[in-house]
């Protein structure tokens, strides 16, 4: 459980809690009938979209799920999305040409001997 928050934590969870509102009011949806299409209460709403409380993540995805946002949401966490996670993972394991080098011997490739070349 986290103990502090951060000026900017706090930040990014009142901008994260707005911008679901603000999905919510686009699609047409009450606070009341969003939270029982999620399954949950009308307080852990509040609570998410005020970017206060502590709300589950099960229940962040729950309200997610039902403004059709989750598939998004998850795949802005995939490192292969991000240009860093992109540039940490040629950093971890080389680039396409790095791995090339590091594999090849450096005449090339070497050769499959064919059935015919015995």
């Amino acid at each position: 459980m986290v103990t502090g928050r951060s000026p900017a934590r706090t930040r990014l969870l009142k901008e994260l809690g707005s911008n679901i509102s603000r999905w919510r009011t686009l699609q047409g949806l009450s606070a009341t009938v969003l939270a029982e299409r999620a399954h949950i209460t009308r307080d852990t709403l509040r609570a998410i979209e005020t970017g206060t409380g502590a709300p589950r993540i099960d229940s962040l995805l729950a309200v997610l799920l039902s403004l059709h946002m989750a598939n998004t949401v998850v795949a802005s966490t995939d490192p292969w999305n991000s240009l860093a996670g992109r540039a940490l993972m040629d950093e971890l394991i080389g680039t396409p040409n790095e791995r090339q080098w590091m594999t090849e011997p450096p005449d090339g490739p070497i050769p499959i001997a064919r059935r015919d070349d015995r």
